[in-house]
């Protein structure tokens, strides 16, 4: 009788202790479930940039100065400066595939039409942040949302700063400027919006070159600064 109730018991203490493993076990993923894009928290580390700050500094002293001119953005449309991204170099890929490629810690890529690098997915540092971005598909839009192409210089401020009276041709070509184009973390990339300079600006260990580039591009396309955005321009070139 001893026996059985001893055996009992243990029947008992084997089940309870199985429900107890079930309860601690992760549940599996099911097979159709897709992965989410990661992001890691931590800043990645990156070598810095090489900038000519003499150069930089030079470049903006010559810039032209203009006033702010609130009333100028009523006529601006995105519109007016193209519509998609294009493939400006000839190379079969449009701008956004061809920055992708260029600014990927590690990318995987497929043939789309006459393009032979369509980014599919890889692993981005967000120069902005720091960050660590890994999307797994970014055919997927939420992903493909999640990692943004950024002009330098938005777009708004080119045409409140001289870009207004180009001709259409030479705001299409802005607009797909490799070295205005960036690309960075979705969220991040919204929070600065249009915003120059003095309303926004990167972590201070991208600040010396994002006011590099800046500075270049506006030098490059003959736009104008204002007051304040040359005021921080010069402060952020001061940590270079």
């Amino acid at each position: 009788m001893g026996g059985r109730t001893s055996l009992g018991l243990l029947v008992v203490l084997l089940a309870v202790v199985g429900w107890a493993v079930s309860l601690w076990l992760p549940e599996e993923a099911p097979a159709n479930r897709r992965t989410p894009p990661v992001v890691t928290e931590q800043p990645a580390p990156s070598p810095p940039e090489p900038v000519d700050v003499r150069k930089a500094r030079d470049h903006l002293a010559g810039l032209a100065t203009v006033a702010r001119r609130p009333e100028g953005m009523a006529a601006y449309e995105r519109s007016v400066f193209g519509g998609s991204w294009t493939d400006s170099d000839g190379n079969g890929c449009n701008q956004r595939d061809d920055v992708l490629v260029r600014d990927a810690v590690e990318v995987r890529t497929g043939q789309q039409g006459r393009c032979d690098h369509d980014v599919l997915a890889g692993t981005w540092v967000d120069p902005y942040t720091g960050r660590r971005l890994v999307f797994t598909d970014l055919k997927e839009p939420r992903q493909a949302q999640a990692i943004q192409i950024d002009h330098v210089v938005p777009l708004s401020e080119a045409w409140r700063s001289g870009a207004s009276r180009w001709p259409e041709d030479r705001r299409r070509a802005f607009a797909n400027d490799l070295d205005n184009l960036l690309a960075v973390d979705g969220p991040t990339n919204m929070s600065k919006s249009d915003d120059d300079p003095a309303g926004w600006r990167p972590r201070k260990g991208f600040q010396c070159a994002y006011a590099t580039r800046w500075i270049e591009t506006k030098a490059r396309w003959s736009l104008a600064v204002d007051d304040s955005e040359r005021r921080a321009l010069g402060e952020m070139l001061g940590y270079c």
